[in-house]
């Protein structure tokens, strides 16, 4: 304890890392603070019926990703995930056209440029989306939570929504460049954290109110299993499989070079949080099939996070999506290539060709375990729900949620741990078990 306590201190002591701690916390409050106002026109008395709807399904899963912010119906209301949207789209057109392969190729310029291409993307979606949660906002709410009504007032609304989506952007933006952390990525873990609370509150009442059976003692034994299930998540985040890589030497005058091994890390879970995120956006495809009476039943089967469909087609798109975006990410010829002009090769196999498919069948074999967890870990809400536990804290058994907060949190730790080391302080954690820090 004494030894975290100093750690804390030698963090406030570095003016730097102060101020961007400082900067990032104001810049939070204030997304925290807006996603609270209200858009103009709308009676926030009346907004009961918006936030029983925003806290189960998937727009229960929307409404935790914007911080309560969808079901306040607030200027916020749509939250960071069209810019995700948008940038999941323009990360494929990388792949696919040679003019975005270009731009990824010119450094600073070209990610400007893939930047603004972003924007521009996010504002077409939120056109789109902005309308269709006005139309929702009129189906939930009476009409006297309206004080204004008519086209004008949808479109005046949209406006607000879209200026407030761009302004989170701009928020996110400054606390990646002169805050601490990823701004975006931030905004999404404050978002969900602040959902916590309230979700473990209500789990808290149901069991020691007897409504939902077990007592405190159940209680004790969620937050158990809870913790374990973090274990296992920091786990799969920071799991890999080191592959060793032999450097020839090299004599220049005096002086030699090379003649060291070193390990290259290939991840388990290369692709992240981005297959849950592929699945569940296709997941919400049949809902535009909702509205006909031939297909109500089927739409209905696979679109409750609850069901067996759901969660069987849902692991299985995971698992899929896990290995389409390591494919994308992970480029073991370009590895292979690498290696072979710095003068490294892999003890046993041939430099080219042969390193390339060694490489390929090491990610394929360490790919494939990962995915199966990932696809448990996005499931792992509905287990939950089916052993009695309340809605809004199963979420947080498992899912994107989970996967955003222990990606986040490690992330800002390591940023963390590199000013205190880079300053000759000790770091967050003495045995080193953070990426980034060098074994001693």
């Amino acid at each position: 304890m004494k030894k975290l306590i100093d750690t804390i201190k030698n963090i406030f002591k570095i003016e730097e890392l102060r101020k961007r701690i400082v900067y990032t916390m104001l810049l939070l409050l204030v997304y925290r603070l807006g996603s609270y106002v209200v858009l103009p026109g709308i009676d926030p008395t009346q907004l009961a019926n918006l936030q029983s709807q925003a806290s189960e399904g998937l727009l229960g899963l929307l409404n935790m990703f914007s911080g309560g912010a969808f079901g306040n119906a607030s200027i916020f209301a749509l939250g960071v995930m069209p810019y995700i949207s948008a940038s999941i789209v323009i990360q494929l057109l990388g792949i696919m056209i040679p003019y975005f392969q270009r731009l990824q190729r010119e450094g600073e310029s070209g990610r400007r440029k893939m930047n603004q291409w972003t924007r521009y993307l996010t504002i077409a979606i939120l056109a789109l989306q902005g309308p269709a949660y006005m139309a929702n906002l009129h189906v939930q709410l009476p009409e006297t939570a309206f004080l204004f009504s008519g086209f004008t007032f949808n479109i005046f609304a949209t406006i607000v929504l879209i200026g407030g989506t761009m302004f989170i952007m701009w928020l996110g933006e400054r606390i990646t460049d002169r805050g601490l952390g990823n701004g975006i990525s931030l905004i999404i873990m404050v978002g969900i954290v602040a959902r916590m609370p309230f979700a473990l509150l209500a789990e808290g009442t149901s069991r020691i109110n007897q409504t939902a059976g077990g007592g405190i003692l159940m209680l004790i034994v969620e937050l158990i299993v809870l913790f374990f299930v973090f274990v296992a998540t920091i786990a799969l985040v920071q799991g890999t499989r080191k592959i060793p890589v032999q450097y020839a030497k090299r004599i220049v005058g005096n002086k030699q070079y090379g003649g060291v091994r070193q390990y290259i890390p290939l991840k388990i879970n290369a692709a992240g949080v981005m297959p849950i995120i592929f699945a569940q956006a296709l997941m919400m495809f049949p809902l535009i099939f909702s509205g006909f009476d031939a297909t109500r039943g089927v739409v209905s089967a696979l679109t409750n996070p609850m069901g067996v469909w759901y969660n069987l087609i849902f692991g299985l798109m995971v698992v899929a999506f896990t290995y389409f975006y390591t494919a994308v990410t992970v480029n073991p010829s370009m590895m292979a290539e690498d290696m072979k002009k710095n003068g490294g090769f892999i003890p046993g196999i041939k430099p080219g060709k042969k390193t390339t498919e060694y490489l390929d069948a090491i990610m394929s074999r360490i790919t494939l375990p990962g995915s199966i967890f990932l696809a448990l870990v996005a499931i792992m809400p509905a287990f939950a729900s089916m052993l009695g536990v309340n809605n809004q804290f199963a979420q947080f058994y498992g899912g994107t949620s989970l996967l955003i907060l222990v990606g986040v949190v490690l992330d800002t730790l390591q940023q963390i741990e590199s000013h205190l080391l880079m300053r000759h302080y000790d770091g967050l954690m003495k045995t080193g078990r953070l990426k980034g820090r060098s074994a001693m």
